[in-house]
């Protein structure tokens, strides 16, 4: 039996690591022994994050980076490759707030454009899925985890846009 946890010595790429749940995520794999590369919008947060893993003795970097810019999210890879010699985990956890999406309205009174700020989870999570899967083909390894929540099961009432966004990404 192995008793080393499953991130040690890995490398992860974690979009979306200056929010709550990236965060968590990126200090998670820092705390299991992984070296991670975190990707976000606000350098504040994730300098702060950075610091905050080396600081419990983990290894990691950071770039300020839109996950929907296709362009920068591929050039990434790259670098965390070069750097690292391989990527072993991607996990995006960008996405709008919770205000942003219209959150506990009804469908039939959800305006589109609140419907459609939730594209940016599955439209966010294809781009940097498939940049890191670019990488992986190739090594013969690695793991893409893809962050969905409740909202991809109909049970809570006004959540019809970043339900369809969840849903779309568990297909």
């Amino acid at each position: 039996m192995n008793d080393s946890p499953i991130s040690q010595d890995k490398r992860a790429v974690v979009f979306g690591a200056g929010g709550s749940l990236g965060a968590a995520v990126a200090r998670k794999f820092g705390a299991e022994g992984a070296e991670v590369f975190l990707a976000g919008r606000t350098e504040s947060t994730l300098d702060a994050v950075t610091r905050k893993i080396k600081e419990s003795g983990g290894r990691a970097s950071y770039a300020v980076i839109d996950a929907l810019d296709d362009s920068a999210v591929d050039e990434y890879p790259d670098r965390v490759a070069k750097l690292a010699g391989r990527i072993d985990i991607e996990f995006n956890a960008t996405g709008p707030r919770i205000s942003e999406y219209g959150n506990g309205k009804p469908a039939v009174d959800l305006p589109v454009a609140e419907f459609v700020v939730a594209q940016t989870v599955l439209t966010s999570q294809f781009i940097t899925a498939r940049c890191a899967a670019r990488r992986m083909v190739p090594q013969g390894s690695g793991v893409i985890i893809f962050l969905i929540g409740s909202p991809a099961r109909p049970h809570l009432p006004g959540s019809s846009g970043i339900g369809a966004a969840f849903g779309a990404s568990k297909s």
